[in-house]
């Protein structure tokens, strides 16, 4: 019989799991560099572009103009525009912060699991839908009923885009401040129940403000998305912008308007050339717009860390 043995080699397999290990860090890690250079590919392009516009139009021109017509009067005054954008996302954040906040409490304070289980995926359903589906439902049915309930709107509607994009933006309060609420933890409940506490009271004296971080996140959030939305106004909105007085403000939400994201679409489609100054205020928007939707974001995170509630 052999007296000798079989050793294995451990040495070997450590090795070969080191390299795997190491190839799949650097995939990871090439997936996440990429996101980046993406972002800084894109903030670059803007910026360059947007750069070359500013040196045919002043800054002062640019954000301190009420009149936007590029291609009639080349008056690019962004503040009509930014006016247009700003209407928009408040009345959309009228619409779905209380409702998308009364659904998230429902959901994860009232609702049975059964009922639960069916609400979610139905509330999570509009997040899918097409803007431009949206869009068309605002057009063609949704400003009909407001002309016909008695208010002025004409066949293109501030008003009306507005309630549609609250509606599309639902989804992202309810769900995120869902989430954030059946995150605090059940003992928290159950202390205010033996205190005496109701539903209502745990509801709105525990739950809520132990969530508030998340819950505030998902209101920006789902700001920013108003913001950038394109088709929703696009569509029903109209194409005019609007600079908004306190003599006209009611004929501004009531009749067309003009976002930043619907200009850009109008130069798109126009038969404007490249490389003029129309075709450059592009940029200019949409570096305008991405610096807003930055600040927006950089202030969701400051909220969540700020008021973030930590549980053992």
């Amino acid at each position: 019989m052999s007296e000798e043995s079989t050793t294995p080699d451990f040495a070997g397999g450590a090795r070969a799991r080191s390299a795997k290990e190491q190839s799949i860090k650097w995939t990871l890690f090439a997936c996440a560099a990429l996101s980046v250079l993406v972002t800084v590919g894109i903030v670059l392009t803007l910026l360059f572009d947007a750069l070359s516009f500013f040196r045919s139009v002043p800054l002062t021109e640019f954000f301190l103009s009420t009149t936007w017509s590029p291609s009639i009067e080349e008056t690019y005054g962004v503040l009509p525009l930014l006016a247009g954008t700003l209407i928009v996302t408040v009345i959309s954040a009228l619409i779905a912060i209380p409702v998308g906040t009364a659904a998230a409490v429902y959901l994860s304070e009232y609702a049975s699991d059964r009922v639960r289980s069916v609400l979610k995926p139905g509330l999570e359903i509009l997040a899918g839908i097409p803007t431009v589906v949206y869009g068309y439902f605002a057009l063609v049915y949704l400003t009909p009923f407001l002309d016909w309930v008695g208010l002025p709107v004409g066949a293109f509607s501030t008003l009306s885009a507005s309630i549609m994009v609250g509606v599309m933006i639902i989804p992202m309060v309810s769900s995120l401040s869902e989430d954030a609420m059946s995150s605090v933890p059940d003992s928290l409940r159950q202390g205010a129940y033996g205190l005496g506490a109701t539903k209502y009271e745990v509801s709105t004296g525990v739950v809520i403000p132990g969530a508030v971080s998340g819950i505030f996140s998902s209101y920006i959030l789902a700001l920013s998305r108003a913001i950038g939305e394109t088709m929703i106004v696009a569509v029903a909105m109209g194409m005019r912008a609007r600079m908004p007085t306190p003599g006209n403000l009611e004929a501004v939400v009531f009749k067309s308007g003009e976002t930043m994201t619907v200009a850009m679409v109008e130069l798109v489609g126009s038969e404007i050339a490249g490389g003029t100054v129309a075709y450059k205020s592009l940029f200019a928007i949409g570096l305008t717009l991405f610096v807003v939707t930055f600040v927006m974001n950089l202030l969701s995170n400051w909220v969540a860390s700020r008021y973030r509630e930590e549980y053992q």
